[in-house]
């Protein structure tokens, strides 16, 4: 079976996560800190509650340890004694974090675990230390009695935070593990057992979608309980795997690059079908598209989503099809297959949505820069994108399962989270899963300097202000950072910075075996890095003392993002934990955020020296764009899975 990624919605709007919350889920088990009503102060009152009970935790032996955490998880399950116990357990996890890692956690970290424990989604600036605050939350659910899933963006932040944080998790009476790409099922099955799983959203989604399957209609395609699955396996011999065991609590990790960034696609597990004409079809309908005139015999919507064939060049594709025959002769069929082949030709560039590795097309995601190998776009259209790059022609992919991000994470009985940059989405989240944003204050006052917007007219010029700009700082020793959006951006931008001399680093899809090691170095005196978005997350820059004193790390974004949370990312990678930083954004008029308005807009806004309201503007339409899409693939999911049910097919997760 092959994971593939959907790229289709619809518009419309998705049930709060109150009457989607237990769908598929086991844990029998309430939450009541979540119910639990207190004064306004509580999160206050909570921390200073959790101050005073770490002083009053005695010295205790290895035995009286044990007895003490059984205590605890005990009170967690009774709604009369659950806040004081919770009291006590982020004292004791407070105490075993010095003890095994070092170092005291913050008053802001347990104000943020507190929020998340309540069943909230926190902000937390970039560096405040979102992983450890995770660590309390997961502890408190996991002695309660939940299998926690922490979910993070990538397997290198899940195998680095479990390393991490597992010994820790040990010395409270609980395990860790973690999921990654290449592991088998026995692994797999191992980490799922764990009382704390970090896992990413891709492989929690894909093996949630095998164990749907494996069930199959004898349990009624419900994941309810621990019991069923069991009696399940009992009863289906050796040869049935099962991995999950039910969606009970997850805390989630850079919430809305998961909750919303990813969500414009459906994840599909998928199995490929032999098709032998494949290739031809693909090949034949590349030729045609190229004989095609944009404006002429085809039109590319202003948003560059869509593409129509116009009347005339209906009658031109019908013309030139003829001496092909076979499937093309059909106007159906010939329509829609040179319909996705201007899309490949047209809407996916290379170095932009894809590239070509290992003879191969893998899909960058355009949020993060990285790559995802094991990827494909549906209904034929990675099969033309193989054909325009002169690649081998794939089997198509059938669908077998398929689940949204709205849908999937909608069905845990416990939902938290934390992020550096949510605000702008407040009410999206809360609208789709149910979950009120709250921002917790800095341990110190940020030093961040924002420098402003400086605007050039073409994207050449724009280049050439960003190489005088890194010449100043590496002067006088300040590292630099340069995020750009693609690819191809990134290396165009490389090559005018090696043109005049500066010496820097380069990092994007096609270097992100290095990344970590890579962006960590990034903070050394009079270092330059260029890196698309894939910058923005994960690793800690460590500033050296040298670079502190020259003003700290320097952040210039090269172009504007679809949202402005991707922006404060990228500038959140400097000025952490009160240290010294800066950031400015050098942009053009011909980046693509403007190159999609309409001509007379952008014309209006030189005439009247607005283009920075024209930049906020052209973020905020597009922004906008992307919320419709979100929802309407909710809407469209939902939909799917009402008419699968009605058909007796089922739908794998719902539950009446």
């Amino acid at each position: 079976m092959v994971e593939s990624l959907a790229l289709a919605g619809s518009y419309g709007s998705y049930p709060e996560r109150s009457q989607m919350g237990a769908q598929g889920s086991q844990a029998p088990v309430a939450h009541p800190w979540t119910t639990r009503r207190h004064a306004p102060q509580e999160a206050a009152e909570f921390v200073a509650a959790v101050r005073a009970a770490r002083g009053e935790i005695p010295s205790l032996s290895d035995d009286e340890f044990r007895g003490y955490l059984r205590d605890i998880a005990f009170q967690l399950r009774s709604p009369q004694k659950s806040y004081a116990a919770a009291v006590r357990c982020f004292a004791l996890t407070q105490k075993v974090v010095h003890a095994v890692a070092g170092f005291h956690a913050y008053d802001e970290q347990m104000l943020g675990a507190w929020h998340m424990l309540k069943g909230r989604l926190v902000e937390m600036e970039t560096g405040e230390g979102k992983t450890l605050a995770a660590v309390f939350t997961a502890a408190a659910l996991a002695m309660h009695g939940s299998r926690v899933h922490i979910v993070t963006t990538n397997d290198y932040l899940a195998d680095r935070d479990a390393s991490q944080m597992g010994p820790i998790f040990a010395r409270l009476g609980l395990s860790a593990g973690c999921v990654k790409e290449a592991m088998g099922t026995k692994e797999r099955q191992a980490a799922y057992g764990c009382s704390v799983t970090y896992v990413t959203p891709k492989q929690l989604m894909f093996d949630y979608l095998r164990d749907q399957i494996e069930l199959g209609s004898k349990s009624g395609y419900r994941l309810r309980t621990e019991l069923e699955i069991g009696k399940v396996r009992s009863n289906a011999g050796s040869d049935r795997v099962f991995y999950l065991h039910g969606l009970q609590a997850a805390i989630i990790d850079e919430a809305d690059s998961i909750l919303i960034d990813e969500a414009v696609v459906p994840l599909i597990l998928s199995k490929q079908e032999p098709a032998a004409d494949q290739a031809f079809i693909a090949k034949q309908a590349i030729q045609l598209a190229s004989r095609l005139t944009q404006d002429q015999d085809f039109s590319i919507s202003p948003d560059n989503r869509d593409i129509v064939l116009t009347g005339g060049g209906a009658k031109r594709l019908a013309h030139l099809s003829k001496a092909i025959g076979g499937v093309f002769a059909s106007r159906m069929w010939r329509e829609q297959y040179v319909l996705q082949a201007l899309m490949a030709l047209h809407l996916f560039r290379r170095d932009h949505e894809y590239i070509v590795r290992d003879e191969s097309i893998q899909i960058v995601d355009i949020g993060t820069g990285r790559t995802m190998p094991d990827r494909s776009w549906e209904r034929g259209l990675q099969q033309m994108i193989q054909a325009k790059e002169g690649l081998t022609v794939t089997a198509p992919n059938e669908s077998i399962a398929r689940i949204s991000h709205q849908d999937f994470f909608c069905r845990y009985l416990f939902l938290a989270g934390m992020s550096g940059t949510v605000s702008e989405v407040a009410p999206e989240i809360k609208k789709t899963y149910g979950l009120s944003v709250v921002r917790v204050p800095t341990h110190r006052p940020s030093r961040r300097q924002g420098l402003g917007v400086t605007i050039c007219k073409t994207t050449d010029e724009k280049r050439m202000v960003i190489a005088e700009r890194v010449k100043t700082c590496v002067r006088k020793s300040q590292p630099v950072l340069i995020g750009t959006r693609t690819v191809a951006d990134s290396e165009q931008l490389s090559e005018e910075l090696a043109r005049q001399g500066i010496v820097h680093t380069l990092l994007n899809a096609r270097h992100d075996a290095h990344e970590a090691e890579i962006i960590a170095g990034a903070g050394r005196a009079g270092v330059v890095t260029v890196a698309t978005n894939m910058a923005g997350r994960g690793t800690d820059i460590r500033v050296e003392a040298r670079a502190l004193a020259a003003g700290g790390l320097h952040v210039i974004a090269s172009e504007r993002h679809e949202s402005r949370r991707i922006d404060r990312q990228l500038f959140g990678r400097t000025a952490r934990q009160g240290d010294p930083g800066s950031y400015e954004e050098i942009v053009s008029l011909e980046d693509k955020l403007i190159v999609g308005l309409p001509s007379w807009q952008i014309a209006f806004a030189q005439r009247l020296r607005l283009e920075e309201l024209l930049l906020r503007f052209a973020q905020w339409r597009t922004a906008r764009q992307s919320a419709q899409l979100r929802r309407g693939l909710a809407l469209h999911e939902a939909k799917t899975q009402r008419a699968l049910a009605f058909a007796g097919r089922g739908n794998p997760v719902n539950t009446s």
